[in-house]
């Protein structure tokens, strides 16, 4: 008889604890848990586990909490922290799925007894005939798909990975589904923000809680001459136009940093394009290699639109060729390799 014990990530919102009520009715037998990641964060506070027990409790499943602050700031917040301190533009999310979610979270089922894990997230994981393998695909939730965070999650974790979201178009009918069950979080609003960061204010994080801290240096355009002065390296980002201080006949945006001299640099709209980056960090999913080049979508922002591609092994790294140039690529971002809905794999932007 199958094994249809699951534990399922909750975070007090409406999204897993929609997730709960599908999958008991689905006739998993499920295990709420929600994880303590970080004093005072969005997805980590008293209401957050208040929320998730008491949908556990009004549904008829149990629901443990378990400590993981000190993994969390080793695999999520350091990361962040030394992301800036070297000039890349980190995404937590990627990381904490993989460590925490799919990692941790991981461990604690197979403690439990459980053959599955499930989370919130709007993805999908099937197994598929045609790659003889279980493979991770975007949902139907079209912008709301949440499968460019997953890529880095372990190959041989997917067939034990189930989102009971995978097939729902949009939130409204998840809410909907909360309201008619009574689920008092059937109305509670979306956390957008980075969770350990809930003002939003990254930069004043960084300052208080490292040793990066405000220090100017210059402003250069891409032959090396000074144009104006800076706050600090982990003040801007690639691609940012407003707030530089600069006058000059046309606008000028962030292209890049030079580390070693504590510069900034900036030049034309233009110079923000490019048609070839290098990945490392590589997790594929899809494939166990790449022993020739395979023409793909990419993405290398979660918002942004997929972009068309050839990708190939050159050495430890993968080369990624656009078929057209693409704008403000940054470094510590992801890029994600799709086949149709399929996520091929993906890696980190250098």
């Amino acid at each position: 008889m199958e094994n249809k014990k699951i534990l399922l990530g909750m975070s007090g919102g409406v999204d897993s604890s929609v997730s709960a009520l599908l999958l008991k009715e689905q006739g998993y037998d499920v295990i709420g848990t929600t994880l303590e990641l970080f004093a005072g964060s969005s997805c980590c506070n008293i209401n957050t586990y208040i929320d998730a027990k008491n949908v556990c409790n009004s549904i008829g499943i149990p629901h443990f909490t378990y400590n993981c602050k000190e993994e969390f700031r080793k695999n999520v917040i350091d990361d962040f922290i030394k992301c800036y301190a070297n000039c890349k533009t980190p995404n937590p999310c990627i990381e904490c799925n993989k460590y925490m979610k799919f990692g941790y979270m991981y461990e604690k089922a197979k403690e439990l007894g459980c053959n599955y894990i499930a989370t919130g997230h709007y993805a999908k994981t099937e197994y598929s005939k045609d790659y003889k393998r279980w493979v991770l695909k975007k949902s139907k939730a079209g912008k709301k798909d949440q499968s460019y965070v997953l890529w880095n999650i372990p190959k041989e974790l997917v067939e034990h990975v189930i989102f009971p979201l995978s097939d729902f178009e949009d939130k409204e009918q998840i809410r909907e589904i909360a309201r008619k069950n009574n689920l008092k979080v059937a109305n509670k609003p979306d956390s957008e923000d980075i969770c350990f960061v809930p003002d939003g204010n990254y930069k004043r994080f960084l300052e208080e809680n490292s040793n990066i801290k405000p220090k100017t240096g210059n402003i250069v355009n891409s032959n090396g001459d000074i144009l104006g002065k800076h706050t600090g390296l982990y003040n801007y980002t690639i691609g940012q136009r407003k707030g530089l201080g600069i006058s000059n006949k046309v606008p000028l945006f962030v292209l890049g940093f030079n580390k070693e001299k504590n510069e900034v640099i900036v030049g034309e709209e233009k110079e923000l394009y490019k048609k070839e980056i290098y990945i490392t960090d590589i997790n594929l999913l899809l494939v166990d290699n790449l022993d020739k080049p395979i023409n793909v979508e990419v993405k290398t922002r979660y918002s942004t639109k997929a972009a068309k591609a050839e990708i190939v092994q050159a050495e430890e790294f993968i080369k990624v060729t656009f078929d057209e140039p693409q704008r403000a690529i940054t470094p510590g971002q992801s890029a994600v390799f799709y086949l149709g809905d399929i996520v091929v794999g993906g890696g980190k932007i250098i």
